[in-house]
């Protein structure tokens, strides 16, 4: 009965990703609907790739979310300033809990994400830990073994939510594993577009030591990062790597010597951030669309996309922008419009 109703939920799943391909893939006139609404009304493609809704006004160079009184912010959320502009980073630090999901993070974590993904001066997102040798050792158990068998189910969801939330966030993200990172902790590194770790951090799938099987979208993004039989090894296993091992294997792209500060992941996504700040805007934001829809499909839908994401970027004035420098032999000065 339970595989016949998740065969169900898959048809339903299955049925719903059609309906979505098919409005990635449909000729777009002047504008586009919103990547969130099949129905909704058309806006302009450059809103449409800045991230969905323009924010109004500046943003603070740094901003802490936290419904509860504590002593420190448990999420700090950094505006880099000057050649950094543009670049966000997400710091967790709950140093007490080893950087654990609870029910006040995941909430804080939700905040700040729906505030960035609508913020189009943001370019690229670092997710890191404030706290030295750790990145997030997943579900927050202490928490977790007092809660009744019907609150787990609902709490899992909302952390799958704000994960996969992060993993739809219109610009390049980059998680910067310094330390510890299982489970949950891992998901979320998952969900980032990049991962970059030291030598001496260690990443795994752990769930099934605690007879349950990852919950936040690592069934899924581990298979797809790494291929199907070493993700199913991993996960049967609940094996921890370390960097070395998990750059051997594909799971993060750049693995670092800690230094004595132990942020040498962190200093690494900071590099590649500054990478992507002189790019244009608009075209980070629909590459981005058309990498992550195109993955999802066969070949020739996937370039069915990539032909309507590329013509969000025909009437942009960043385009134009582009040419002119290439023409005038300097750089170009792109605002994102």
């Amino acid at each position: 009965m339970a595989a016949a109703a998740a065969l169900g939920a898959l048809g339903a799943l299955q049925a719903g990703r059609a309906r979505l391909v098919a409005a990635c893939c449909a000729r777009l006139g002047p504008g586009s609907r919103r990547p969130d609404s099949l129905t909704g009304p058309r806006v302009s493609p450059a809103t449409w790739a800045r991230g969905w809704a323009p924010a109004a006004g500046g943003a603070a160079p740094w901003r802490g979310y936290s419904s509860e009184v504590k002593t420190e912010d448990e999420l700090r959320v950094r505006y880099l300033e000057e050649e950094n502009r543009g670049i966000v980073v997400l710091g967790i630090n709950r140093a007490y809990a080893k950087n654990s999901f609870s029910k006040n993070l995941v909430k804080m974590l939700s905040k700040a994400v729906d505030a960035l993904k609508s913020d189009k001066k943001v370019r690229t997102i670092i997710v890191r830990s404030e706290v030295p040798g750790i990145f997030c050792a997943g579900a927050d158990l202490k928490e977790r073994v007092k809660m009744n068998s019907s609150e787990v189910g609902p709490f899992v969801s909302k952390i799958r939510a704000v994960i996969n939330e992060i993993a739809n966030l219109p610009v390049p993200t980059i998680a910067a594993i310094d330390g510890l990172a299982l489970g949950g902790g891992l998901e979320l590194a998952l969900a980032c577009d990049i991962r970059v770790a030291a030598s001496s951090a260690k990443m795994g799938l752990v769930e099934t030591k605690l007879a349950i099987i990852p919950g936040g979208g690592g069934t899924q993004r581990l298979p797809r990062t790494i291929g199907m039989s070493l993700a199913k090894e991993l996960i049967f296993s609940a094996r921890v790597l370390d960097g070395q091992e998990a750059k051997a294997v594909g799971l993060i792209s750049h693995v670092l010597e800690q230094n004595q500060e132990g942020d040498a992941a962190y200093r690494k996504a900071l590099d590649l951030a500054r990478e992507f700040l002189p790019q244009g805007p608009v075209a980070m934001r629909v590459a981005k669309l058309a990498i992550n829809q195109g993955m999802e499909v066969d070949l020739v839908t996937g370039l069915a996309i990539e032909e309507a994401c590329y013509a969000q970027t025909i009437p942009t004035k960043d385009r134009l922008e582009g040419l002119l420098a290439f023409k005038e032999k300097r750089s170009p000065r792109y605002k994102g419009e």
